[in-house]
């Protein structure tokens, strides 16, 4: 595997030789100073050129970088669809374990590659960025929520709720574990990350997805939220869905008490009793008791 010292010098010297490339600029973990080191990091790398144009599908741009294992190439893509902001982008997974995310934007969109906290000006043709200042990741803070955020989390919670427990009791495993590890999960996550903002003031990042939730939560929290990951068996996955109910109504509470926000109890108590009659209701069942 290439060394990072080894790419980044490739990715420079591609810079450099490109009159039309203006500016470089690396985004992500690997300028996080607060993000693990490991050698699977992507290089996010951003270039703002005068024109996108020359530097669309060019089979030259990728075999510059080594021998790719895949490429993507998401502005091309029809599914799914581009963003049409006029940018271009390779995404070059190689062969010996280093991917790069290559992307060209007009010089025009510098201000939304630079506002984002974890920037790093890796060459600056016309001295443009002189006072970027150090990398943090204070832009993926979690946003304390308003009161509507809080009560729309909770209604959607409890609502999609039946929807997993109606898919267990039926035996369909694919409608019931979507529901219950995206459409549930969904919700379940946005409390999380609130709780974590209230533990931690709203000064730290839970990561994407909450990829570093683990080394911050407090080990029982987390023991919680592992416990609502369940195996096929349908045994395991009505524990994980009363698990995420238990654990949902906690981390809620504490939010609503820190915030002021009212708990909707009443909903929780309606919907959590439906869900116990459908889990004991026997399978042959016609009609609900």
């Amino acid at each position: 595997m290439r060394s990072e010292s080894e790419m980044m010098r490739l990715i420079i010297e591609f810079a450099r030789s490109n009159q039309a490339i203006r500016a470089v600029i690396m985004n992500g973990s690997r300028v996080n100073p607060n993000a693990p080191k490991d050698p699977f990091q992507d290089f996010d790398i951003a270039c703002l050129v005068t024109d996108v144009a020359p530097f669309r599908q060019r089979q030259d741009i990728p075999a510059y970088f080594g021998e790719l294992m895949i490429l993507q190439l998401p502005n091309d893509m029809g599914d799914p669809p581009p963003d049409g902001d006029g940018s271009y982008a390779y995404l070059m997974q190689f062969m010996d374990g280093n991917r790069i995310d290559l992307s060209f934007h007009p010089l025009e969109k510098e201000q939304i590659l630079v506002e984002d906290s974890l920037s790093v000006v890796l060459l600056d043709k016309d001295r443009r960025y002189p006072d970027l200042p150090p990398p943090d990741d204070h832009s993926y803070y979690p946003l304390p929520p308003t009161a509507k955020n809080f009560d729309d989390c909770c209604n959607e919670f409890w609502w999609v709720n039946p929807y997993a427990a109606k898919g267990l009791w039926r035996d369909e495993l694919t409608y019931a574990r979507y529901m219950l590890d995206t459409v549930v999960r969904e919700q379940f996550m946005k409390m999380v990350d609130w709780y974590f903002g209230v533990q931690t003031g709203f000064q730290k990042s839970p990561g994407k997805l909450g990829k570093y939730l683990k080394r911050q939560l407090d080990p029982s929290v987390w023991a919680q939220i592992e416990n609502t990951y369940a195996s096929s068996r349908a045994d395991a996955a009505w524990q994980a869905l009363f698990t995420m109910n238990d654990l949902f109504r906690s981390l809620a509470l504490e939010v609503a008490q820190h915030f002021g926000f009212t708990y909707p109890a009443e909903d929780d108590r309606r919907v959590s009793a439906f869900i116990r009659l459908i889990h004991d209701l026997p399978r042959d069942a016609r009609t609900i008791p």
